[in-house]
């Protein structure tokens, strides 16, 4: 059975890394630092779920996920943010984000939102 793909997109490299050593070994993972950089490499690949960065270059996770969604994109997506309050329920519910996490973040339940959205 091939891996299930994800991309994370996040400005700080040592959370791309992060993200990247955590997940690798049952994942086939790819990473990006910007939402521009993500779309013009995965808007036409196999991607099982995105991990986003609120807080983003350019524009922010939420405009980012609209843009995938607007590609065709149909798959999982969680969004990460230090700044939740500055998210409103009816744009995660609009854009079908399955799960918000806060930052600092719990990896052990980071890891096993991943597990269960992909199983």
């Amino acid at each position: 059975m091939q891996k299930k793909r994800i991309i994370v997109v996040d400005d700080d490299e040592s959370i791309r890394k992060t993200f990247f050593l955590l997940l690798v070994t049952k994942y086939n993972v790819y990473i990006a630092g910007d939402g521009a950089e993500a779309l013009a490499r995965f808007q036409k690949a196999d991607i099982d779920l995105i991990i986003a960065d609120f807080r983003l270059p350019g524009e922010n996770g939420l405009q980012m996920i609209k843009n995938f969604r607007q590609a065709g994109y149909q798959g999982k997506v969680v969004l990460i943010s230090a700044f939740p309050d500055q998210i409103k329920p009816d744009e995660i519910q609009n854009l079908k984000i399955d799960h918000l996490f806060t930052k600092p973040l719990d990896l052990k339940a980071l890891t096993g939102t991943i597990d269960l959205l992909l199983a």
